[in-house]
């Protein structure tokens, strides 16, 4: 059931990502199905992860009219590298998760630039204004949309709260006291 719902959320990203373009300037600057794909990248299933980056980088592609394929392939290959530091760093808490997300658009934008410029494509805009831009914008709205998602699918939300306020881990201690001499 939580495949379905965070596909239907892809899909509303993408349509988001394709409609809000046109109503406000701002809303350029922000990639809504980069923050779905670090989402279903973060739920530690990297097969999913890198179907949705490449359904989200081609669809991109395919309603922006760009270079086919390049969002593709930076999408898949940043849904890739965080399904990896997922599966080796525990990224379950909020604050760890904001520099993730920076990360993961700054490289998708320096990836998706340097596909177009290897393949001589002209884009429209300043490189470090543009990037710089989106990796704010796309910082915080995915901080307030991993909030809402959070708490959207509610069953995960339980468990996540459980282990961050858990107690700490106790290790075992050796009985200071030796009741005799053993060698």
């Amino acid at each position: 059931m939580e495949q379905v719902k965070i596909t239907v959320a892809l899909i509303i990203a993408i349509l988001l990502q394709w409609t809000l373009r046109n109503v406000a300037e701002p809303f350029a600057y922000i990639d809504f199905p980069l923050i779905i794909v670090i989402y279903a990248a973060l739920g530690r299933n990297s097969i999913k992860a890198l179907l949705y980056g490449t359904f989200a980088g081609i669809a991109v592609d395919a309603l922006s009219g760009g270079l086919l394929g390049a969002n593709g392939f930076s999408k898949t290959l940043i849904a890739y590298m965080v399904s990896e530091l997922v599966r080796r760093v525990y990224l379950d808490n909020l604050l760890l998760r904001i520099p993730v997300i920076a990360g993961a658009c700054l490289l998708d934008d320096l990836i998706y630039y340097g596909m177009h410029h290897l393949l001589g494509q002209e884009l429209v805009g300043e490189f470090i204004p543009t990037v710089a831009y989106t990796l704010i914008g796309t910082t915080i709205a995915g901080t307030i949309i991993y909030l809402l998602l959070d708490s959207f699918f509610a069953e995960n939300t339980i468990r996540r709260k459980r282990e961050v306020f858990a107690p700490r881990r106790q290790t075992r201690r050796r009985n200071p006291i030796r009741l005799g001499n053993r060698r």
